[in-house]
Parts: structure tokens; sequence; C-alpha cells
């Protein structure tokens, strides 16, 4: 067995695995009091791991059908987009918490880099 077989055996398992795991958390969400931003975190990443499940499906025929990739490039990215948008707003809604306690590098690091991103968007609008 090749070793891109090896691999897609082991992301199988690993999905079984994980699949396994949110049945029962399934059950423990409807009847037990949850954080509301623990949720909404979790359902942010569970969307994440849905679209990119789904591309990589689209990739897949892609390939068996030796279509273009770049247009599940383009999915990607723009899901990547709508997930930096909606971390965005919700650091932006911590930001102005009183209960969240920042750490001064890590606000700068993201400073430095939104701040490239912003120079790189205003090249693009």
């Amino acid at each position: 067995m090749n070793c891109e077989a090896k691999q897609g055996v082991n992301v199988s398992k690993r999905l079984k695995s994980v699949i396994s795991e949110l049945k029962p958390l399934q059950k423990l969400l409807i009847n037990e009091k949850v954080d509301p931003r623990v949720l909404t975190d979790f359902r942010d990443a569970l969307n994440r791991i849905r679209n990119t499940a789904w591309a990589a499906q689209q990739s897949v025929t892609v390939r068996m059908n030796e279509g273009d990739p770049a247009s599940v490039t383009s999915l990607l990215t723009s899901e990547r987009i709508r997930a930096a948008y909606q971390l965005c707003c919700t650091i932006h809604d911590d930001l102005h918490r009183e209960d969240v306690p920042f750490q001064r590098g890590q606000l700068s690091e993201l400073y430095s880099v939104a701040a490239r991103l912003v120079d790189e968007l205003k090249g693009r609008l």
C-alpha cells in the first residue's frame, strides 16, 4: 500500500472515530446547560469542518473527472474568508468584554498580520 493510500485509510479511521465521539455529545448538548460562547465556537468549528469536508469531496470528484482543481481552491479560499470574517467579528466583541483577558503579545501579533492583510486587501478592492 502506497503512502497516499495509507493516509486515506488513517483519515477514514479518524473520521469514523470522531463520528462515534460526536453522537454521545449530541445528547449532552440537548440535556445539559452549556456556555453560549462555547456553543458558538463549537458550531463555528463544525461549520469549518463541514465546509472543508465538502471541498475535499469536491476535490476528489474533480480529480476523478480530470477537472480544474482551481475551482476547489477557490471554494476553500471563500470558506477561509467567511471563517476569518466570523472570527474577526467575535474578536471585536471580545475586545469590548471586561471578563476576557488579553495578552499584549498576542494582540500585537494579530495587529501585525491584520495590518498586512488590510494592505493586501486595499490593492484588491
